[in-house]
């Protein structure tokens, strides 16, 4: 199985390189049109700010060619972030694979923090990524902005408010937390997105 990983200098492709290699899959790292396409999987990872991201992905024709693949495609992060509509972050207009906005958490109580950092829960909705979930499971987050709930959403998360902890539209899949950062539940959701 061929798995290419999106190349635009986002800051955990290692975490997501090593995540793979544990289920036995040597990923290509590439900003190449011909190579993505040409993959079996996709995956669009991120850590990173929004805007100057669009504006690199842009540049090199990206947006497109995420946008044009036909194939299964895992965004992480602030790669599910991109492809919804917009972002609050820097006034972003994103990929609009998911047609909802992304908005910046706002702090009610004292105790809230943002950045949403650490464990959490997510309850699966949709059950392609979350095959073998009979329960709520813990996962690892580390975001300033989150997704509301929508037709897409395909598990929840509460933090401050409930959110889309992963989304899901015919061929593009996405999960706000880091499953190659959340252990075996992590792996699990991965190994589902290679399988689908």
């Amino acid at each position: 199985m061929k798995v290419a990983i999106v190349k635009y200098n986002a800051g955990n492709i290692h975490s997501v390189t090593n995540g793979l290699k544990r289920l036995g899959i040597e990923a290509v790292l590439t900003d190449s049109a011909e190579e993505l396409a040409g993959a079996d999987k996709v995956i669009f990872p991120g850590v990173g700010e929004a805007s100057t991201t669009m504006k690199y992905l842009r540049e090199h024709n990206l947006d497109n060619i995420i946008k044009g693949l036909r194939q299964p495609v895992l965004g992480i992060c602030l790669g599910q972030q991109l492809m919804c509509s917009h972002s609050e972050e820097g006034g972003t207009d994103c990929l609009g694979i998911f047609d909802v906005p992304v908005l910046k958490f706002k702090p009610q109580r004292h105790e809230d923090k943002v950045p949403h950092m650490g464990w959490n829960t997510v309850r699966p909705v949709d059950r392609q990524l979350f095959k073998g979930f009979d329960k709520p499971e813990f996962v690892y987050f580390v975001h300033s902005f989150y997704i509301p709930e929508c037709q897409w959403t395909a598990a929840v998360t509460e933090y401050i408010v409930p959110f889309s902890a992963s989304l899901h539209r015919d061929n593009f899949y996405a999960t706000q937390f880091h499953p190659e950062k959340s252990g075996a539940a992590g792996e699990r959701i991965l190994q589902n997105f290679l399988d689908i």
